[in-house]
């Protein structure tokens, strides 16, 4: 579905980031009714990616999870006014530039930045909760 077409897709954003991570985030966020969902896949719903692989879409279920990807992952990429291209109705993408005085925002830069300055991750062999849909294992 391409945005922003009158009475099917006018509420709809699409936003390509290209930069330096090649296996980036695909997040996919919806509001159906006011109802939010995030979803995490694998790669672009496209048919050369779904005709003859194998990829994954799935959702986001834990509420503290989908606060995290979306405050703190997908509003940065879509903050992005340096690598980011906007998707118009006709298909074809139109690169984000800042507007005046408005700071260059690279989304990966500061991803990356973000998580050099985070406190090292628990151990997941100590730090593992039981939740339903959540295995963990130590071999």
């Amino acid at each position: 579905m391409r945005p922003g077409i009158p009475g099917a897709s006018d509420r709809i954003r699409v936003v390509s980031v290209v930069g330096r991570f090649l296996e980036h985030s695909r997040v996919f966020w919806f509001r159906n009714g006011g109802a939010e969902e995030v979803y995490l896949g694998s790669a672009d719903l496209m048919p050369r990616n779904l005709d003859h692989r194998v990829e994954v879409l799935f959702p986001v279920l834990d509420p503290a999870l989908v606060r995290q990807v979306r405050d703190g992952v997908l509003e940065t990429y879509l903050r992005d006014n340096t690598r980011a291209r906007l998707m118009r109705a006709d298909g074809s993408y139109e690169r984000l530039t800042p507007g005046p005085g408005e700071p260059r925002i690279d989304s990966q830069a500061a991803l990356i930045a973000a998580r050099s300055t985070r406190v090292a991750p628990p151990d997941p062999a100590t730090a593992a909760t039981h939740r339903p849909g959540l295995v963990a294992s130590s071999g």
